[in-house]
């Protein structure tokens, strides 16, 4: 089987996964009100709630799952959430309340951590200089569910709030049926690691690679970037809402082309950043934007500047792939599958985290109670945050070569 057809299922899995939180950020708003009576306001912390649940499961979950394929095998751990993720769909299309909602949040977010394995088997099959542009791929397919999710969404809205979900259902069935025959098996009997309660929850897994491995200060930083950058899918759908009175059809479009732009980014020219910085100067570069960006943001005031804005933005989307490649050259290699699952955690962790402050940020600086006004406050504290990063990364250590893991029998 040509190796490309393996690689191309991973991606698009990995499209599939960051769909599911671009289909609902258009319509999110107005399926809340719909379920339940209440404000614009009200609706963004029933958001946040929604994201937090979604969050809370994938950073539980991460490290179970990367551990299970590190022992298991990354094949049938990635069929089983697929399935999953097909099922859960059609439970929120069907939803008739809140609580619903809330459930099929919960249970998408288990489904969502299969990036851990997908991002494994990247790890698998890649030799130590591709991982930093491959890893960018999966930023590209993250970026291109990013355009089709809320393309998707906001286009299907005008049929009603659950035909997003709907065809989300159907394209993971699809998906599914796709890897059953293609997907092949990465774990060998060379790098298959017990498995190890220890390794599969967020602490263990911190403790035993953070310490052994010393990427416990990449992952601090990969945590705060993560913070800062899920405040686009956080609060842009109601950040556009009261600056510029967008739609879903509007906010659809706008995340669209910050989507493609994030995918021509990290698919296409990060290899030339990564050429011509290095990792360390493109994570420096990608600080530096971001922070640029985040605050032309905080203050601006027209919609058209606001689309020009959306895809510039996606320019500073290197540090990320960057982070990963890093860290996945200083481990061995029947670690790759903990490593994955402790940043699906470190990620899940920022979505727990983003959301909440975000939304408490943006209801502070809209509500008519609290008398101040800045739609674009929660921008500001992303930026603050690149800051932060700055200083973790510049005050690191120099990474070590990956020491021999016990082998399986040990």
């Amino acid at each position: 089987m040509p190796a490309r057809l393996p690689l191309l299922f991973i991606l698009t899995t990995l499209m599939i996964d960051s769909m599911g939180i671009g289909l609902v950020i258009p319509v999110m708003p107005r399926l809340i009100q719909e379920v339940e009576a209440v404000s614009i306001a009200q609706a963004a912390l029933w958001g946040g709630v929604f994201t937090t649940a979604y969050a809370i499961m994938q950073f539980l979950c991460g490290p179970l799952l990367g551990a299970l394929s590190d022992r298991y095998g990354r094949r049938p751990v990635l069929l089983g959430t697929l399935t999953i993720m097909a099922l859960d769909y059609v439970v929120i299309a069907l939803a008739d309340n809140i609580w619903i909602l809330l459930v099929g949040r919960l249970v998408g977010g288990i489904a969502a951590s299969t990036r851990s394995v997908a991002t494994a088997f990247i790890a698998d099959i890649s030799s130590s200089d591709q991982k930093a542009a491959r890893f960018g791929l999966v930023g590209a397919a993250f970026g291109l569910g990013f355009v089709l999710g809320p393309l998707v969404g906001g286009v299907l809205a005008e049929f009603g709030t659950r035909a997003p979900f709907w065809a989300a259902a159907g394209l993971s069935a699809a998906n599914l049926a796709l890897g059953v025959f293609i997907l092949p098996e990465t774990v060998t009997d060379r790098i298959r690691r017990p498995f190890a309660w220890v390794r599969a929850n967020p602490l263990g897994a911190l403790l035993d690679l953070g310490r052994q491995e010393r990427v416990g200060r990449l992952t601090l930083m990969f945590f705060l970037y993560q913070t800062a950058f899920f405040v686009y899918p956080a609060i842009w759908a109601y950040f556009a809402e009261e600056r510029f009175g967008w739609g879903p059809r509007m906010i659809g479009i706008s995340l669209g082309l910050f989507g493609i732009s994030l995918a021509i980014v990290q698919g296409g020219l990060i290899r030339l950043v990564l050429k011509w910085l290095g990792d360390r100067g493109t994570v420096i570069y990608g600080l530096a934007f971001n922070a640029c960006a985040f605050l032309a943001l905080a203050f601006v005031q027209s919609g058209t500047v606001a689309l020009l804005l959306a895809p510039l933005t996606a320019l500073g989307a290197v540090v990320t792939p960057a982070l990963q490649a890093m860290m996945s050259r200083a481990i061995p290699d029947n670690a790759q599958g903990g490593l994955q699952g402790l940043l699906t955690s470190a990620g899940a962790l920022a979505m727990v985290v983003s959301p909440a402050l975000m939304s408490q940020v943006f209801w502070f600086s809209t509500a008519e109670s609290t008398g101040f006004y800045l739609p674009g406050a929660p921008f500001l504290v992303s930026m603050a945050l690149m800051g932060v990063c700055a200083v973790v990364f510049l005050g690191r250590k120099r990474m070590p070569r990956p020491q021999e893991s016990p082998s399986p029998g040990e």
